[in-house]
């Protein structure tokens, strides 16, 4: 193969031009939460229950980018711009860093590492159980997120991350129970609603496929 060939293939294969800038660009802005949070904490802004605050960001913040990246393929494929593809493991793995953030702040700063307090909270606060497992399915997703993983994996690489379905479903469940109590669902329900219209989208797109094929 000529130097000019090798040359295109490479431009080929690490994308458009754009992508690169953008990924920086986006990164960037996904770091703001943390970096709102950190300068609130610095400036004494994080209100009278410092640990409420920073718990219910990282958790919002979580659901917002399970939102996006669920968003990636609807978005892809209604536009044509098939390189969006490449902000979708980006886009996970912050979702996965605000949940780790999420987790953290409550069995350290709210609970201590008191293992009798938790399990007395799971059995009083159902949605924490749920909030709990949505978490751990996260686990693997992020372990596998790595290319290396994908080329091992293969198609069993695509039915694991379809669990990402069922971890959306969980963290809007959680959020849902957490607001019941407080008798403020505003939030939950917008969410809730973008959730059911990113999955009610693939359910469609699977139903044409499956009829086309048919």
């Amino acid at each position: 193969m000529s130097s000019a060939s090798q040359i295109k293939s490479a431009r080929v294969a690490s994308g458009p031009r754009w992508i690169v800038p953008a990924k920086i660009v986006v990164f960037v802005a996904m770091l703001f939460p943390l970096a709102r949070l950190i300068v609130l904490g610095v400036n004494g802004g994080l209100g009278a229950n410092p640990i409420e605050f920073i718990t219910r960001s990282t958790g919002l913040w979580t659901l917002v980018y399970l939102c996006i990246t669920l968003a990636i393929t609807p978005v892809r494929r209604l536009t044509g711009v098939n390189a969006l593809a490449r902000f979708r493991r980006m886009t996970g793995l912050f979702a996965f860093f605000f949940a780790v953030l999420h987790f953290t702040t409550y069995i350290w700063f709210d609970k201590w590492f008191d293992v009798a307090e938790m399990v007395k909270d799971i059995g009083k606060r159902p949605f924490i159980t749920v909030g709990f497992a949505a978490f751990v399915l996260l686990i693997p997703l992020a372990i596998t997120s790595p290319k290396a993983m994908v080329r091992k994996l293969g198609r069993r690489w695509q039915t694991l991350h379809r669990a990402i379905y069922l971890i959306a479903t969980l963290a809007i469940l959680h959020f849902w129970w957490m607001k019941a109590g407080k008798n403020d669902l505003e939030l939950p329900k917008i969410y809730g609603a973008v959730v059911i219209a990113l999955l009610g989208w693939r359910v469609i797109a699977w139903l044409r496929t499956r009829s086309k094929r048919a």
